[in-house]
Order: structure tokens, then C-alpha cells, then sequence
């Protein structure tokens, strides 16, 4: 499962960020939640949260339900 979240975030999510300046880093996979660390633009922008729900959390979820969600890391 690790593999196939660090797939989503390398093939979909990761190019839509650096499209606006931005980019993610996955840091762990633990207890099904997802823990990652948004970079550049994404780091202070007052979107972030609703980023990581509607766009990088709802993406991994939709391919692999056993998620139950996406965490920021600063």
C-alpha cells in the first residue's frame, strides 16, 4: 500500500503542485494515515488545508479506501 500512495503523490498530485509553485514529500505511511510535508508555495499558503483535503487527500482515497487520511507535517 506504501508503494501505491507514493505513486499517487509522485504521478498525480506532485505535478499539479509544482504547477503552482508548490510540492510534497511523503514521509510515512502508519495506521492507514498518510503523513506528508508540503513544500515551496504550498508551505505557507493560506490554501494548504483545503488542498490537502479536497486535492491530496481525496485523490489517495478515492484509488485506496483503506486510507482513512492525509496529514501535513511541518
Amino acid at each position: 500500500m506504501e508503494q501505491q500512495v507514493k505513486d499517487i503523490i509522485e504521478k498525480e498530485i506532485r505535478p499539479l503542485l509544482q504547477g503552482h509553485g508548490g510540492d510534497i514529500e511523503f514521509l510515512k505511511l502508519e495506521n492507514n494515515k498518510v503523513y506528508v510535508t508540503l513544500q515551496g508555495a504550498c508551505s505557507g499558503c493560506p490554501g494548504a488545508l483545503m488542498t490537502m483535503k479536497n486535492g491530496v487527500e481525496r485523490l489517495i482515497k478515492e484509488q485506496i479506501p483503506e486510507i482513512e487520511s492525509v496529514e501535513a507535517v511541518r
